[in-house]
């Protein structure tokens, strides 16, 4: 008999005080008032997706200087100004957006804001910090590239989508030290606008107080991005054969596996996310039991859902050693065989949704997770109500809905793999699997 009590069912979200605006200026305001701790959350987040080759360099250093100075203030000036509101602010940069994020003690926001719109409408960008900042960008650039899992998700992502931008992970260093602060400061003349942009404020202010105060700092922002020439993200090739990147001398193999997936907003999502749970979105998945606790092969694997603006993907990574490589893969294409196969059981689906729920709750129980959720999820046309409804989606789902995702999506032979590991150790076993090919 299990001493494990039995799982409670999910609470029932509580309904929050909301507003959404869009101001004259194109900038998409949301604000949701959540008590308990007096500070409000900011994520402005600015579109910044582009097919130009060196765009990613130069958005990547743009993220980093960015609050480095505006008006009369230089860096340290403008830090002490953020940190005298009870305040922080960040900029981080992908291939979809510029993400600007922080927190600030309530009685600060507003003040906070209106240095924000300082940064966004007059930034310096001095050529001294430019260059401070290129030089650390091009030592982290170049430690990143010299691990074997970065190289194998850029492998796997020109695999996959060829020259589109979403194949390019990170920028090379040699794009980075050719960027100039001129070419940083029009790239900031083209992209930080408020058209197309959102600001999502979470905080224990009154929604429309905090709507009303962004639409007075931000009022003289004004502009709107180029419309984007970015192609449609492509179909992979299914079937081609698993491509190896040699590491000679390495002691272990990253294996990295993709696939389309399905947005949020897709009929297939949630069951998707459950059946990835199920094989290995979390500890107790059946990947990690057969190749972590049975196996002993990896620390542990992990599979998972990207959301992206043009795409979803659904992505397999795992550090085996490089002597169990191929048992290692082996046993990945048999698991996934096996949950595409044959149905997964009730206690599975019970488990994981749970699991689901709980994180969902706990990722946006603070102001911070809420925040970041609703950021993330506004790229989509999403917003606080898809958080609120979602735990009922996915208790609605029944073992057949699970199962029939799990055979559409996790099929071995719609799979692209890549691994970088010692080709002389590895091709041979990795041959007896599939056909295998050798990157130049």
């Amino acid at each position: 008999m299990s001493l494990v009590p039995e799982l409670t069912r999910p609470r029932r979200a509580k309904k929050l005080a909301t507003a959404e605006a869009l101001l004259r200026n194109g900038l998409n305001v949301v604000a949701v008032r959540k008590p308990g701790v007096p500070l409000v959350e900011i994520r402005l987040r600015i579109p910044a997706l582009s097919a130009k080759t060196n765009r990613p360099a130069q958005a990547n250093l743009l993220a980093e200087t960015l609050l480095t100075g505006t008006g009369r203030l230089g860096r340290a000036g403008l830090a002490a100004e953020i940190q005298a509101l009870g305040g922080e602010l960040s900029v981080g940069v992908d291939a979809d957006r510029l993400l600007i994020g922080g927190n600030v003690l309530a009685t600060g926001f507003g003040p906070l804001l209106d240095l924000l719109a300082k940064v966004l409408t007059a930034p310096k960008y001095a050529e001294i910090e430019i260059e401070t900042e290129r030089d650390r960008l091009i030592e982290r650039l170049t430690i990143a590239r010299s691990r074997s899992g970065v190289v194998a998700a850029e492998a796997l992502g020109k695999r996959m989508w060829g020259e589109h931008p979403y194949a390019l992970d990170l920028p090379t260093p040699e794009w980075v030290a050719a960027t100039t602060a001129k070419q940083v400061r029009t790239l900031h003349e083209q992209i930080v606008l408020p058209q197309g942009a959102t600001l999502v404020l979470v905080g224990d202010l009154a929604p429309a107080k905090m709507i009303d105060l962004a639409a007075g700092a931000f009022g003289r922002w004004k502009g709107a991005p180029a419309k984007s020439r970015v192609p449609k993200l492509p179909e992979p090739t299914p079937g081609l054969p698993l491509l190896v990147v040699d590491r000679p001398g390495s002691v272990q193999s990253s294996v990295r596996l993709g696939r389309p997936a399905v947005p949020r907003s897709h009929p297939d999502s949630p069951a998707l996310q459950l059946a990835n749970l199920i094989f290995g979105g979390y500890f107790s998945s059946r990947w990690t039991e057969n190749i972590r606790e049975d196996k002993g092969y990896t620390y542990g694997p992990h599979s998972r859902i990207d959301h992206h603006a043009l795409g979803s993907t659904l992505m397999f990574d795992v550090e085996v050693a490089t002597e169990v490589t191929g048992p290692a893969l082996l046993e990945t294409l048999y698991e996934l065989g096996k949950i595409a196969s044959l149905p997964v059981t009730e206690a599975e689906v019970t488990s994981v949704r749970q699991y689901a729920i709980g994180a969902l709750a706990l990722s946006t129980a603070t102001q911070a997770g809420l925040a970041s959720t609703l950021s993330a999820l506004s790229a989509f046309g999403l917003g606080l109500d898809w958080v609120l409804e979602h735990p009922a989606r996915l208790s609605a789902l029944t073992v057949e809905d699970v199962s029939a995702a799990a055979a559409t999506y996790f099929a071995p032979s719609q799979l692209t793999g890549v691994v970088v590991g010692d080709a002389d150790l590895i091709v041979r076993p990795l041959g007896a699997l599939g056909p295998v090919e050798l990157a130049e």
